[in-house]
């Protein structure tokens, strides 16, 4: 059964420019851009064959709005055939900018990926550490101060350098094309014993580093697997359906700005088939770095997307709540379903399976000019 529309959209449904990725079905078939209106969702693809076009626009969202478009048909009779709303845009993310994962981070290190020693290690590094680093700001004095005791108390680490150094954390969170979208079935690695859900806010930015709106994402963390080496980030981050991006992206315009990005709040459910219910949340305004901070260590002067990029904030969520009893902590089953809503950005709900069980990624952006092409979209 699908879901309601009040369960996919935001608390002012199609108040605000909400774009976003279909799949067509037809002859030939293929993704579409589509504005998603109070009469229905309309195809813009004829006046901007990509959400990089669109997004790179001088005004994106008073081109999404004006528009006419083809009518496709009613939301409700197409939530299935929803993509991830980015196509050409580079897939970031930022790491380590809230508190609260910062410490989660430095006791998957110390723990060297084990969750048995999780809240031994947790009690050890809150002795150590011996700060409230959530008041701390990043490259201030007071953190270099912070530095350089815990490097005489041998206690430094990688984590900490971009959790209150100069520089923030930014990674590759997976190539274009290859995030998933609303609905569909989220990865984890089956040689994973400890992972969870990352519910973020995910800036959408153009070639020249404006924000232009924002969506929801979730970046996957295989925990295990980045406590045993921070240089494993890759494996613990970027895998076959590793990476959710959706429901739609909401531009900005007179009804969601910048500051609404900076105060949102992010929701988390995820009910598992063995009747287990985790919830969480992460507040945005809690972050340590601002997202415009953020978009300008990703991009600029070294370092240029041309087709733009979509930025995962960070998370304040780090699950800890035992899944059975004597158990070691969360850890995602086959079958869970994670439900992320933030109230103007509405829910993006996925699956969890294994990424080897779910159809390998194979649309990549050759797939997409070709398609394009046949289509006669290109110009």
């Amino acid at each position: 059964m699908p879901p309601s529309l009040s369960e996919i959209l935001p608390e002012d449904g199609t108040a605000g420019t909400l774009v976003g990725r279909l799949w067509r079905k037809g002859k030939p078939a293929g993704p579409a851009v589509v504005a998603v209106r109070a009469e229905g969702v309309f195809d813009l693809s004829a006046t901007v064959p990509t959400m990089a076009d669109l997004c790179n626009a001088p005004d994106p969202a008073g081109l999404a709005r004006n528009s006419p478009g083809e009518r496709i048909g009613p939301l409700q009779d197409l939530v299935g055939d929803l993509l991830a709303p980015v196509d050409l845009q580079a897939i970031k993310a930022a790491g380590v900018t809230f508190a609260v994962s910062l410490l989660e981070r430095l006791i998957e290190e110390h723990a060297k990926g084990d969750p048995g020693r999780a809240e031994q290690v947790r009690g050890e590094l809150n002795t150590i550490i011996g700060a409230d680093v959530s008041t701390i700001k990043p490259g201030s004095p007071e953190a270099d101060a912070l530095k350089k005791t815990l490097m005489a108390r041998g206690a430094w680490s990688p984590y900490l350098e971009v959790g209150i150094g100069p520089y923030a954390e930014i990674f590759t969170k997976a190539p274009p094309m290859a995030a998933v979208g609303y609905g569909a079935e989220i990865g984890i690695r089956s040689d994973s014993d400890w992972n969870n859900p990352e519910p973020e806010v995910t800036l959408i930015v153009s070639a020249k580093g404006q924000i232009v709106g924002a969506t929801l994402g979730n970046d996957v963390n295989l925990r295990d697997i980045e406590g045993r080496s921070a240089l494993l980030l890759g494996i613990a981050k970027d895998n076959n359906a590793s990476c959710a991006i959706g429901p739609f992206i909401r531009l900005f315009d007179s009804t969601f700005t910048l500051d609404d990005v900076r105060q949102a709040k992010v929701e988390l459910e995820v009910t598992g088939p063995d009747q287990f219910r985790l919830r969480g949340q992460s507040d945005l305004s809690k972050i340590s770095r601002d997202p415009t901070d953020l978009v300008r260590q990703a991009m600029g002067g070294a370092h240029q997307y041309p087709d733009g990029m979509a930025l995962m904030t960070g998370t304040l969520f780090a699950p800890t709540e035992p899944r059975k009893p004597g158990g070691t902590g969360f850890t995602h089953m086959v079958g869970d379903l994670v439900s992320i809503r933030s109230p103007k950005l509405g829910t993006l709900t996925n699956k969890v399976n294994h990424c080897d069980k779910i159809p390998p990624w194979t649309f990549g952006t050759t797939a997409l000019m070709r398609n394009l092409a046949a289509r006669g979209l290109l110009r």
